[in-house]
């Protein structure tokens, strides 16, 4: 067995406790695959915590009340080693079950409810040393009726895993495949951020790293988008339209790419920086701000283009970074609803 294989296996508990969601075995998973002192670093609102002890009862366990019936579905496992000599599992899929009591002041609807996750786990000696994950909290306001901003220009919809079904089991990668898919992904990065200083969007060669039925999967608050042309009006010209200056701060942050076969991964706490100083993305005025944002991203590569790309970014701290509190604006819609107080907004 490989040392990414054994990493998996040491994950497999914890993400298998989640289905039927034992509470016991879950926690007894988590001490046993995690580090004493392991850090867990999650959206906002949640932020950083130390030991599975203290995840476990500050995220999941409140999760677990909203939802009594809450499973783990994943759609996507994979692992693979960084520049950096640092073994990651990447982990995608979706919280699903019963929206039957509230979560961060979120209304329940008596439904069965979705919130897609992203994470990422960096083993050490066998354990997990560290954590980073996204939950799209901005989906679960969205399916309660009670998401505060700018509606997205992408589709929000269930979002599906890989459409060729091999997410969890496929073949083992040699790592030559594995660093051939890291390296495709990363050079189609690199034209991506010349445009538009170095030319017009021909110098992004678009057409030779994506497939002409890419899906693009962004965040809640942001949409999915099909194709090239897609994802050019619904999320890039809007973004780079906002922040021009993306990309130039590489120094400043660092990125963590691992790959396993055609699956390729980044992360990083955070991995981008760029200044709001033109409006045109999600409604936001030219600030003038300086921003730092956490995204969390899968690709899967098919006859050597991307055929699909994973997107999750952490919305409400990008929010709250320009002094918008977007659950404290929830919090206001939820004044008129039954069962939450007129004055707070929060469950009675």
């Amino acid at each position: 067995m490989t040392r990414h294989n054994a990493n998996k296996a040491t994950l497999a508990p914890v993400r298998e406790a989640q289905y039927d969601w034992d509470a016991a075995a879950l926690g007894s998973a988590l001490e046993a695959a995690c580090a004493p002192d392991a850090i867990f670093r999650l959206a906002f609102p949640f932020g950083e915590m130390r030991g599975p002890g203290v995840f476990h009862d500050h995220a999941l366990a409140p999760l677990k009340a909203a939802f009594p019936d809450l499973e783990r579905r994943d759609w996507i496992v994979m692992a693979g080693a960084t520049d950096h000599g640092d073994d990651w599992i990447g982990c995608g899929g979706h919280f699903m079950g019963t929206f039957s009591a509230p979560f961060l002041d979120i209304p329940p609807t008596g439904h069965i409810a979705h919130m897609r996750f992203h994470e990422f786990y960096r083993f050490d000696d066998g354990r997990i040393a560290e954590y980073q994950a996204l939950w799209d909290i901005p989906e679960l306001m969205m399916r309660a009726g009670a998401w505060p901003m700018q509606p997205s220009l992408g589709v929000e919809f269930l979002i599906p895993g890989p459409s060729s079904g091999d997410g969890l089991f496929r073949p083992e990668p040699t790592e030559e495949e594995s660093r051939a898919s890291c390296d495709h992904v990363i050079d189609m990065l690199g034209h991506l951020k010349k445009h538009p200083s170095q030319g017009g969007p021909e110098v992004m060669e678009m057409p030779r790293f994506w497939s002409e039925s890419m899906n693009w999967y962004g965040p809640a608050g942001i949409g999915t988008a099909r194709g090239v042309k897609g994802f050019r009006d619904w999320h890039q010209i809007p973004f780079l339209a906002g922040m021009p200056d993306r990309g130039k701060y590489l120094d400043e942050i660092t990125f963590h790419f691992f790959g396993d076969g055609p699956y390729v991964a980044v992360t990083g706490w955070p991995n981008m920086i760029q200044t709001i100083t033109h409006g045109g993305w999600l409604g936001i005025p030219p600030l003038d701000k300086r921003i730092t944002m956490k995204s969390l991203d899968f690709w899967r590569i098919e006859a050597d283009r991307i055929r699909e790309n994973w997107v999750m970014v952490d919305m409400l701290d990008m929010y709250d970074q320009i002094g918008v509190d977007v659950l404290a604006r929830m919090r206001e819609f939820n004044k008129a609803r039954v069962g939450f107080d007129p004055e707070t907004g929060r469950a009675l």
